[in-house]
């Protein structure tokens, strides 16, 4: 791991920043953030208290912080408050921009924050025209635009549910999901764009509402159709002002849903309070967002990285939204748009930012990305080879937070923060209040070697269940199997000891143990993708001769192929810079790797592809045809 940072902030940057301002208050000065995080677990009540007063979270406090403190998995936090999300995400309503929605045909939507906020009570009396209310579910079929954005605080504005799924998802994919839930309105688009093409999904809304027996209506947004859709009638209604029932801190705000690669998906259930307060602190004191802020991640509405850039709002940032392919009509697509919206704060995940790498892109130059402060990096390990491309080529003087955490906890569990250096390679360290750690399989912490990534203290934005899961036998199954009382993320990961930092190693599920040494698959993809003639990996471990070896696919970048020569460079590599324990048996080229729809991938398919079992659930995969391109392969055939 490396010891030099490859970026400082400077000390204007951290006098000015909303976590100096926080740190003061509680009696500590920048930029010692080992300090401050250490006080925030140690004091876990006092800080959450202390949180919601400076971070201006609107609702009655109560006066219960935390309730079975030592207890994880029954701990409560904050449970005679009240609050509602969407007055949270509303308190603004002047003139300025509050959110930028652009389509990948070029077309944009501005909303200004008083009409975004009349416009929530139209659509919060709309549900209720409707007979939806408190508790209810709404199912979303919805692309990243500023309606979806209306309708979701419209939905949470009135104690109902919100639950949403992208329309790239297939039938099968939604209704493993919505058919689960039980909601009562599905609101749909007509279709989508992406990579210039049009995708209608009307067929296949129409189709989930005659399945789904519980869904009374269809609440259309139409986007190809060039005729009215539902929402042009629900701006005519007379309603300019919301009214805002406030709920308690435990009140259901989302459900979420895993990736379900292995069977149906798993319903988590996030409550508005937990989510709105763990948003704002790493929204305000991790990544220092504000009313001057201008905020972009890409993602679509089946990943948990929407829900979280929404609360930006909470701040009074602007949204900048974006649903279509960013790389259409070129890869510097979001990166022009960036420019154009004089976005603040830009986020994607890591493989954005490898491709952008292996296609060449470069726009460093004085005027690029000016106005952006922050680049956010997640869904998997970012590799220390892109973090040096970033600061290379596209800018030099940016925070650059890889951050990583979940749809299990709506959040963060490592980040950034804007008083500590960045280290190639590394994230900056654990989110205040989270108990973080790295266990070995005894359950002792450990540094600088690898181990199970784990949070010893419960937090405020810990699910409050599974759906129909009343005795939380799964949940107590998902994350507590481990280590009693200890949430077991299951991420391979390892503590630098010098730096404080986190390096995510891959998933422990899908950790690799030949010869009985355990090995993250991110290691191996550190070495292979800084290829030039690699584009992407994915390796799993095959079983063998009583023992596991190691199966490397490679998808090559466009003009190159898999030649003995290149596979002996592959295993050259691997061994000199990692260990001959993590050499490849075998090196295979496909032209693609199976993904989850939130893009990432899935290796735990292709290892079940591989040894002749059946993927629990395609559906929930992307690119589903790909798996046969591992099957049957006579090159790994035992």
């Amino acid at each position: 791991m490396s010891r030099q940072p490859i970026w400082k902030p400077s000390e204007s940057s951290i006098d000015s920043c909303n976590l100096t301002r926080f740190a003061r208050t509680v009696g500590f000065e920048p930029p010692d953030y080992g300090a401050l995080h250490q006080w925030s677990v140690a004091n876990q009540a006092e800080f959450w208290e202390r949180a919601w007063d400076f971070l201006g979270v609107m609702g009655d406090l109560g006066s219960t912080t935390v309730q079975n403190e030592d207890d994880f998995l029954e701990s409560r936090w904050f449970s005679d408050s009240e609050l509602n999300y969407a007055e949270n995400l509303t308190r603004r309503s002047d003139d300025a921009t509050a959110i930028i929605g652009t389509l990948e045909t070029g077309e944009i939507h501005r909303l200004s924050f008083g009409e975004l906020r009349r416009k929530t009570a139209q659509f919060a009396a709309e549900l209720k025209a409707r007979g939806i209310s408190r508790g209810d579910r709404v199912a979303a079929y919805l692309p990243n635009v500023a309606e979806t954005v209306v309708a979701m605080l419209g939905t949470s504005s009135i104690g109902a549910v919100w639950s949403s799924c992208s329309p790239d998802f297939g039938f099968q994919g939604a209704l493993d999901r919505f058919g689960q839930i039980a909601p009562k309105l599905l609101i749909s688009t007509d279709g989508y764009w992406y990579n210039e093409r049009a995708f209608n999904v009307k067929n296949t809304a129409n189709q989930l509402a005659e399945r789904i027996k519980c869904i009374q209506d269809i609440f259309w947004l139409k986007l190809l159709d060039d005729s009215p859709d539902d929402f042009d009638a629900v701006w005519k209604r007379s309603e300019t002002e919301p009214v805002f029932e406030r709920f308690p801190f435990d009140h259901p705000l989302y459900i979420m849903y895993s990736s379900g690669t292995t069977g149906k998906p798993k319903c988590i259930v996030h409550g508005a309070g937990g989510t709105l307060l763990q948003h704002l602190k790493e929204h305000q004191l991790h990544v220092d967002l504000g009313s001057s802020s201008r905020v972009f991640f890409y993602t679509t509405c089946g990943w948990m990285m929407w829900n979280w850039l929404v609360s930006a709002l909470a701040s009074e940032s602007t949204l900048v939204l974006y649903d279509g392919s960013p790389f259409k009509p070129d890869p510097l697509r979001l990166l022009r748009m960036a420019e154009d919206e004089s976005v603040t704060e830009f986020g994607a995940g890591a493989k954005y930012y490898s491709t952008l790498q292996k296609s060449g892109v470069s726009t460093k130059t004085p005027q690029a990305l000016n106005s952006v402060r922050t680049i956010l990096s997640t869904g998997s390990p970012l590799l220390p080879d892109t973090f040096d491309y970033i600061y290379s080529h596209l800018k030099s003087n940016v925070h650059l937070a890889s951050i990583s955490g979940g749809t299990d906890i709506m959040s963060c569990f490592v980040l950034g923060n804007p008083w500590s250096q960045v280290y190639r390679g590394e994230i900056q360290g654990p989110g205040l209040a989270m108990d973080m750690d790295v266990f070995d399989d005894d359950a002792n912490s450990v540094e600088g070697q690898k181990g199970e990534l784990v949070c010893k203290k419960s937090f405020p934005s810990k699910p409050i269940g599974f759906w129909e899961d009343p005795g939380h036998d799964r949940y107590q199954s998902a994350y507590f199997s481990m280590y009693p009382n200890v949430w077991a993320h299951r991420d391979f990961a390892e503590i630098n000891p010098t730096t404080g930092g986190y390096v995510i190693h891959g998933r422990s599920d899908s950790v690799l143990n030949p010869g009985g040494v355990r090995i993250g698959t991110a290691e191996i993809y550190r070495q292979v993708e800084s290829m030039d003639e690699i584009e992407e990996a994915l390796c799993i471990g095959q079983t063998w001769e009583d023992d596991t070896r190691i199966v490397l696919f490679v998808v090559g970048t466009k003009g190159s192929s898999l030649t003995d020569e290149l596979v002996h460079r592959i295993k050259l590599r691997i061994r000199q810079n990692a260990s001959p324990k993590h050499v490849p048996a075998i090196v295979l080229e496909v032209s693609d790797l199976p993904r989850t729809r939130s893009g990432k991938i899935a290796e735990i398919a292709v290892r079940d592809i591989v040894h002749g079992k059946e993927v629990g659930n395609t559906s929930a995969l992307a690119n589903p045809e790909v798996l046969e391109e591992y099957r049957d392969r006579a090159e790994l055939a035992r």
